[in-house]
């Protein structure tokens, strides 16, 4: 197949070029920096820095996980606007490339997050349900969606992929919390009872690929494990796969005074689970966290 990626420099989109180059398949990766594609995606993925460098190239399918790092710093004015323009803005810019195309792919991935839902509190949240609240993630992930759904009017089936929090041994989530968590500084954020919807970065991989390859799959699915576990929980589990104690919590007062409203992304959750992927016959290779974890630390 033929499949342009965006975001194909992050976490999920590293793994999935190793797992497409290895089958075969002919990659192309929009980025800022093309000519580091190849390093950081394998070196038959070339880079391209205008999607007009496509021309009318033939392409199967379209992978759009571009986006600034969400949590990565508080929610500034210009930080928002990074944000949205990172994800929204372009995926509106590839949908009018598209509409300009004289071939269409088959499909567009496109990512989005469990954030879509807000704070779902205790909820058990299924990809039928309507968001709880309506807080800037949420907006931001419905805007995500939506700019993406327009790709539809161009007769092409788009999947929306809204995934929990990616665990994997380099990057992504465990990268800023390992670190405290071997110096014994872990522990639960508030009070713990936020419900932390996770995924094993193999299985989201796996999942991302099961979806492209499944002509009748569209609309939202949630990628995360079909056990979702608390933060107190999550902190226990990591701890005890470092061996090492989880007591030193970090109080709600604390996190909102150094995060102001990205603190809501830290002290919330959502009980997400992936009703959708499980139904259509997508088995979960990770579905507890001890074992995740466990994977994850092997040499």
């Amino acid at each position: 197949m033929n499949i342009l990626l965006t975001g194909g420099t992050g976490l999920i989109g590293r793994e999935l070029c190793r797992r497409w180059v290895a089958e075969g398949n002919s990659l192309w990766v929009w980025s800022r920096s093309p000519e580091r594609v190849a390093e950081r995606c394998g070196e038959t993925v070339t880079g391209i820095g205008q999607l007009e460098e496509l021309g009318q190239m033939p392409l199967d399918a379209i992978i759009n996980l571009a986006g600034a790092p969400i949590a990565d710093r508080p929610w500034t004015r210009s930080r928002r606007l990074l944000l949205w323009s990172s994800r929204v803005n372009l995926t509106e810019q590839l949908i009018e490339w598209l509409s300009g195309r004289e071939q269409q792919p088959q499909v567009l991935i496109s990512g989005s997050a469990v954030g879509w839902y807000g704070d779902g509190g205790e909820r058990e949240l299924h990809e039928q349900d309507a968001p709880v609240t309506n807080d800037f993630a949420a907006q931001l992930c419905n805007a995500w969606e939506e700019s993406a759904l327009r790709a539809q009017r161009l007769g092409i089936r788009v999947v929306l992929v809204r995934t929990g929090l990616v665990l994997a041994r380099q990057g992504g989530f465990l990268q800023r919390l390992v670190p405290l968590f071997r110096l014994g500084l872990g522990g639960r954020q508030g009070n713990g009872r936020q419900w932390m919807p996770w995924v094993h970065i193999d299985d989201e991989v796996a999942l991302i690929d099961f979806l492209l390859r499944q002509p009748a799959a569209q609309g939202p699915y949630n990628a995360c494990s079909p056990q979702p576990v608390r933060n107190a929980d999550f902190a226990k589990a990591l701890g005890r796969s470092l061996g090492k104690p989880t007591v030193i919590p970090v109080p709600a007062l604390a996190l909102k005074a150094g995060l102001g409203e990205l603190s809501g992304l830290i002290l919330g959750g959502q009980k997400a689970v992936p009703s959708r992927l499980e139904a259509e016959g997508f088995r979960f290779r990770f579905v507890g966290l001890d074992a995740a974890l466990a994977d994850l630390r092997k040499p």
